[in-house]
């Protein structure tokens, strides 16, 4: 086998999220082959010819795997980089991505309880935040707005009929992209930002929504490149016509000049309403800015949050850490019955959105700070009784984690969203005594490779 050699096999197995590995007659090693799926036969090109962990780029599905028992419903599943199992039925899917996890934490620790992955409330319709991004359909193509294509940094593919949004969703980003398209009719052109080239104006649109509330906050992101724009008030004029089953909470324009294609602001002006939304869960209310992180499945969360409440136990009278507590949704979840609740968070702008939220729902007994969740922990002289983490995909920095074990609590609830970086953190928990004595996962994205997992590590499990 050699490289740019096309050769045929059969997907053996899956690692965790997308990479199949696949057996060929041309090497004695399975050939990693991403976005497959375990039983199809497939084409690909080889991309790295070695004799251990060789690659290879897919060029066609041969031949579907058993576990493809359905039609997507989604007219762009085929070219969108979003959602990768509607060849499958729900169930297929859940019961796909819980072997994953499995096989990652099992791997670590052999005895690891992890049994069952429970259902979104919602299979469809179920996000609350989608960032759309502008570019042209295919190279000099026409202006289009949407999802980057399957495999691709660069090809955007238009997705009006997106199945796992709200119909406000679809709507808004079909109006927007009428609006510009219709400047380039008029001859007065906006042109997307070129990632190459470093210039143009057009970059993304973020859409959030609070499922409880229906509320929507609308953000267009563009660099500088014009000014300020003097279609802005055009721009929102064409929104606030558009029929919606929701409301407008807020519309809003960003200036982002950074070089990556990351969704940020380096200023923020309101166009219209205000410059957050509000989301309603286990009958608390959430104020969210733009950027705070906030579970994207509305009705998912709340079957998380509830799993998580059951797994720390009986707080009564006792010390809560909430480590990269978002908009301190978790923390206020818990803050009834606890003596105290301390939330750690390093987006300031979310930090200042739980103190609001907390203050809006009558809880007195929730403090929130800003800031490295290790910085902060040495930082500060109160010692927790049981400790909350629920840390972004690359899971607790080394040496924070290794802060945080230090206290020894008799009790820590982790909640993953990334399988891979639990894994590696279990081997941490594992050396300093504590044991992982109940788990579940959560399936808050249907039909994407997203899964959460939330674990209860206790140290009362030492032999």
């Amino acid at each position: 086998m050699k490289k740019n050699d096309c050769c045929e096999g059969e997907v053996i197995s899956l690692r965790f999220p997308n990479k199949g590995m696949v057996r060929t007659e041309e090497s004695e090693a399975p050939v990693l082959v991403k976005n497959t799926l375990p039983g199809q036969r497939v084409r690909f090109r080889v991309k790295k010819a070695r004799k251990t962990n060789p690659e290879g780029i897919l060029m066609e599905i041969l031949e579907k795997s058993p576990l493809e028992n359905a039609e997507p419903p989604c007219p762009h599943f085929d070219l969108c980089g979003g959602c990768a199992y509607q060849t499958m039925d729900y169930e297929n899917q859940r019961a796909l991505k819980l072997s994953q996890v499995q096989t990652l934490l099992k791997a670590v620790y052999p005895d690891f309880p992890l049994d069952d992955c429970l259902a979104s409330p919602d299979e469809w319709e179920y996000r609350n935040k989608m960032e759309f991004s502008f570019g042209d359909e295919h190279k000099d193509g026409p202006l289009t707005l949407g999802l980057h294509r399957r495999g691709s940094f660069y090809d955007i593919v238009p997705v009006p009929d997106c199945r796992i949004v709200n119909g406000d969703f679809r709507r808004i980003l079909s109006a927007t992209l009428e609006f510009f398209r219709k400047k380039e009719e008029q001859g007065t052109p906006v042109p997307f930002y070129h990632k190459m080239r470093h210039e143009g104006v057009l970059r993304h649109l973020l859409v959030r929504r609070g499922r409880g509330t229906k509320e929507l906050l609308v953000c267009l992101v563009t660099t500088s490149e014009q000014g300020k724009p003097d279609w802005l008030e055009e721009y929102k004029e064409h929104l606030l016509k558009i029929p919606l089953e929701g409301t407008y909470a807020g519309i809003l324009h960003m200036v982002n000049n950074s070089l990556s294609d990351t969704v940020k602001s380096e200023e923020t002006t309101v166009l219209y309403g205000e410059d957050f939304f509000t989301e309603k869960l286990l009958g608390l209310t959430f104020r969210v800015s733009p950027f705070s992180f906030f579970q994207t499945n509305s009705a998912g969360a709340e079957i998380l949050y509830k799993l998580a409440r059951e797994y720390v136990g009986d707080i009564e009278g006792k010390v809560v850490f909430d480590l990269y507590s978002g908009t301190g949704t978790i923390a206020q979840v818990l803050a009834p019955v606890a003596k105290r609740v301390v939330g750690v968070e390093i987006v300031e702008e979310a930090v200042l959105a739980a103190r609001e939220n907390a203050e809006a729902n009558g809880l007195s007994n929730c403090r929130f700070l800003a800031g490295d969740v290790l910085k902060v922990l040495e930082g500060l002289e109160e010692i927790p009784d049981t400790i909350v983490l629920d840390p972004p995909r690359e899971g607790v920095h080394p040496k924070a984690l290794r802060h945080i074990l230090d206290f020894q609590v008799e009790r820590i609830v982790y909640i993953s969203c990334q399988p891979a970086s639990l894994a590696r953190d279990l081997q941490v928990f594992l050396e300093y005594g504590y044991r992982p004595v109940r788990s579940r996962c959560v399936d808050l994205f249907p039909w994407t490779r997203g899964i959460e997992t939330v674990v209860l590590f206790s140290r009362l499990n030492v032999e």
